[in-house]
């Protein structure tokens, strides 16, 4: 698996590797991680936690926060999202993590096209978490532990099945928020919360 990361890092350079979780759906905060991995430690199986299942996403997350050199997880509220724009709280969420962690990194290598403000080197990697094993990391306690965070969501409302779609425009949650209303978790900026906010006259 190792040999698929097709950058790889300097002897001797600490890097951090940056990514989000959250960008996408209708509700909750935007979370960020960065990782500074161990290179006397490997971490087996990394890879785009996208394409992992679940099983494995919650297995390495407890590795690579017992393995990492360091790492931090942040976010940017639902606020804060409808404040800004979903792009701007995203990279805030990304600065906050790099800002978290216990250990300077001497470059930060950042999933995506944009980059937060760092006081750091810092560079943009279209397609990173599938390049960069700190990326990939970063990739699967980002997305851990926004699921997390769903869980806690569906228990707070059960009327909305949050531990299934994770807050993602699926038919279900747009049924949901059709029969029982929008929720302050909601994000007031995305559709079709924003829409029924117009039609109610408080957009």
């Amino acid at each position: 698996m190792d040999d698929e990361f097709s950058i790889k890092i300097p002897q001797g350079c600490i890097v951090a590797g940056v990514d989000e979780a959250g960008r996408g759906p209708l509700a909750g905060p935007v979370f960020a991680a960065a990782v500074i991995l161990d290179p006397m430690r490997p971490i087996a199986g990394l890879a785009d936690s996208k394409i992992l299942s679940e099983s494995k996403r919650n297995s390495l997350y407890i590795i690579i926060k017992e393995a990492a050199l360091s790492w931090s997880i942040a976010q940017a509220s639902v606020d804060e999202i409808d404040g800004l724009n979903i792009l701007q709280a995203t990279l805030l969420a990304m600065q906050r993590a790099v800002e978290g962690l216990n250990i300077q990194p001497d470059e930060v290598l950042v999933d995506g096209n944009r980059l937060p403000k760092l006081s750091m080197p810092a560079q943009a990697i279209v397609k990173g978490d599938s390049k960069v094993q700190a990326i990939s990391a970063a990739s699967i306690l980002a997305k851990v532990e926004r699921d997390k965070l769903m869980v806690d969501y569906h228990q707070q409302y059960p009327d909305f099945a949050f531990h299934v779609h994770k807050g993602y425009g699926t038919k279900q949650h747009l049924a949901e928020i059709e029969q029982f209303g929008f929720l302050a978790v909601h994000r007031r900026t995305f559709n079709p919360v924003k829409t029924m906010l117009i039609q109610q006259g408080r957009g």
